[in-house]
């Protein structure tokens, strides 16, 4: 059986503001005031290390709540936001981890299901969670 954990990746601070909802020279100034730890990455540009990203989205989402994608019509009421931050990849299926603000969803799903939807470590999907199930979703623009 194999098993592959992937390390999560780093996002150039326009990408970080525009996971955030808010302008890159916001993100900069987070920086530079040292509210948002910020690396320089190979090509020599400030980016934010997606473990760092993850853990701020989680701390403006206990101060503000969540920033919502459009929601497309769906009877599944409960959806969240995040980025993934784990991939198991197993034989048959597959173990996904999403940090959604404060909340850790964790979706169990076939392989197949996994690879169609390109997921790894630092893509933005939604959780939708109706009863005992989580569906993954790709937010409209991805």
């Amino acid at each position: 059986m194999r098993s592959v954990i992937w390390v999560m990746p780093s996002f150039p601070i326009r990408d970080a503001a525009a996971l955030l909802g808010v302008s890159d020279d916001t993100v900069r100034r987070w920086a530079d005031s040292g509210r948002l730890a910020v690396i320089t990455d190979d090509a020599g540009r400030r980016a934010v290390e997606g473990a760092v990203l993850a853990g701020f989205m989680e701390d403006l989402a206990v101060k503000q709540g969540f920033a919502r994608s459009p929601v497309v019509a769906r009877s599944a009421r409960n959806r969240f936001p995040g980025l993934v931050t784990r991939v198991v990849w197993g034989p048959v299926m597959v173990q996904v981890e999403v940090q959604a603000g404060p909340h850790r969803v964790v979706s169990l799903m076939s392989r197949e299901a996994a690879d169609e939807l390109g997921l790894e470590p630092g893509v933005v999907v939604v959780g939708v969670v109706k009863s005992t199930n989580v569906v993954i979703e790709l937010p409209e623009g991805r």
